[in-house]
């Protein structure tokens, strides 16, 4: 009679094991389908270089998540607490569902790091399901960052390590001359490029420095300070990297570099980064109050970790795990009635067509067209770059446009960056409302900047198009591209910047007279170029 009932019970445990791995099965099915669209950018991002360390990332989660899953044995009786995670998957789709509205992948990417955070939450209950917040949040590591955050992050990270590759090169007494990220050795300029930023770096390292300080054992500062050490070690490891470059080109010349780069971009730095890093944790423990070993304060135990991932086959079936799959499919069977027509291409004419005389003033020469890699970075749809100007004695006024079909792939880069890495200093910048100036009755917000290189001044006028609107500040740009691609599906628009030469005893007042001047001319075809409905 007994061995019948444990029959009975050992099959009953069977079937609810079953099922538990069942509807396990079909949430991550609904989850992964909703979400294909930022699994797909994550591939496409792990492909660059900056991002190639990417798979690297939920393998590296997974193992966290086991080694944590050995402080808290298997539990007994029903799960209560299941619910909250429920309310943290549908954050999640709605997220997911914002980010596919706006036709921004990475959003949707964001959004499979809530679900994963939720399911966690579901299966373990929120009590013993929140301790493992560590290893979820590792996965932010495999994400790219956004556009402009990246760009803004790459050019401050050229620009220190310029600076600081240049002051090592003449503490050696090499003549050198910074020159915004351009290296100047008489002989030869050398370009600090996007490549050169300490990127490619700076994610592995900071990944990696993370899990450090979740498995060193000892006071939060310590943990904190390994933690954020990854940023100065690469920017002083890249440093060092431009000026043994600088070293090599002026001694051996700059064919030599090739050899070297490809040398030093791969596993070299990250290793010599890595031994910092455990040198400094190593200064570190001589302020440990118990002063123990580097392998004592690490807690490196990866034992029985495949007996932990056994532990799949012990989820129960529950409401909170059925809501979730009708969550996920539910979320799937809602996308298919959003139109897929949103946001079509939009009419427009070619600034092929744009007027070549405003007013008093008319264009000087040709077109100019930028060179290929330039226009690759600019990854404009149309663009016009041309000189005006009004007569002899008038400065000449620059003007250069640029538009977007879409732009949730990536989309405008502001002046803001572009100007200090081609060796513009911008000596001011102010987000200034200009429309009293031009007599219109709505808000006109544009970017008013001086900028210098050398003893040349330049004033700069621009701003974003984003339809009807005319926005000074990147961020709000973004801002408006979600709004409007969440609301409409549009995700077009463009940049307009005027540059007029300032001369050396010119009040800027009189150079923003033209920069105005134009600005009215400019707006009055503007429209039929970029359209603002």
């Amino acid at each position: 009679m007994a061995s019948s009932e444990n029959i009975t019970v050992a099959r009953d445990q069977m079937s609810f094991s079953t099922a538990g791995i069942f509807l396990l099965a079909l949430a991550t099915v609904a989850a992964g389908w909703f979400f294909i669209d930022g699994l797909d950018a994550l591939l496409l991002a792990w492909q660059t270089p900056e991002y190639s360390h990417g798979p690297l990332i939920p393998v590296l989660s997974a193992l966290m998540f086991l080694r944590e899953l050995k402080q808290y044995p298997p539990q007994d009786g029903p799960v209560r607490d299941r619910w909250p995670g429920v309310a943290v998957i549908a954050l999640a789709f709605t997220f997911g569902a914002l980010g596919k509205l706006a036709q921004v992948d990475d959003i949707v990417a964001y959004a499979t790091i809530i679900w994963v955070g939720g399911i966690i939450l579901v299966t373990m209950g929120w009590s013993r399901g929140w301790h493992f917040w560590p290893s979820v949040l590792h996965l932010v590591y495999m994400l790219p960052l956004p556009a402009t955050l990246y760009y803004k992050v790459s050019i401050w990270l050229q620009m220190v390590s310029s600076e600081i590759g240049v002051g090592i090169l003449k503490l050696l007494s090499v003549p050198v001359f910074l020159e915004g990220n351009i290296i100047d050795l008489g002989v030869m300029r050398l370009h600090v490029a996007e490549a050169c930023s300490g990127l490619r770096y700076l994610f592995p390292i900071m990944s990696f420095s993370y899990i450090f300080a979740v498995l060193y054992r000892g006071p939060k500062w310590h943990k904190a300070v390994l933690l954020l050490a990854a940023v100065p070690i690469t920017v002083f490891m890249n440093s060092v990297r431009i000026a043994v470059a600088g070293i090599i080109a002026n001694v051996y010349g700059i064919e030599w570099l090739e050899g070297f780069t490809h040398f030093f971009e791969g596993w070299v730095i990250f290793i010599i980064c890595i031994v910092l890093l455990f040198a400094l944790a190593r200064l570190m423990l001589l302020l440990h109050p118990g002063r123990p070993s580097l392998a004592d304060a690490l807690d490196l135990d990866t034992s029985n970790l495949l007996s932990q991932a056994g532990r799949l086959r012990l989820i129960r079936p529950s409401g909170a795990m059925v809501a979730v799959v009708v969550l996920g499919f539910a979320a799937l069977a809602a996308w298919q009635l959003v139109p897929q027509d949103r946001g079509q291409l939009v009419q427009r004419s070619a600034f092929a067509m744009f007027p070549t005389e405003l007013g008093a003033w008319r264009q000087r020469g040709p077109e100019e067209r930028l060179t290929p890699d330039i226009a690759k970075a600019l990854g404009a749809d149309d663009y016009r770059q041309v000189t005006m100007m009004r007569d002899a004695a008038t400065p000449v006024v620059g003007l250069f446009m640029a538009f977007y079909h879409d732009q949730s792939k990536g989309g405008i880069h502001s002046p803001e960056i572009c100007l200090p890495s081609s060796g513009w200093e911008i000596a001011k910048l102010e987000r200034v409302d200009i429309a009293p100036r031009l007599g219109v009755d709505s808000q006109f917000m544009l970017n008013r900047a001086i900028i210098q290189k050398g003893e040349a001044r330049m004033m700069v006028y621009y701003w974003f198009q984003q339809g009807e609107r005319r926005v000074a500040w990147d961020v709000a740009a973004k801002f408006y591209l979600l709004a409007d691609g969440i609301r409409s599906g549009q995700t077009d628009g463009g940049i307009v910047r005027l540059t007029t030469q300032m001369g050396s005893e010119e009040a800027e007042e009189s150079a923003e007279a033209r920069l105005l001047e134009m600005t009215r001319e400019v707006i009055a075809p503007l429209p039929k170029f970029m359209p603002e409905g």
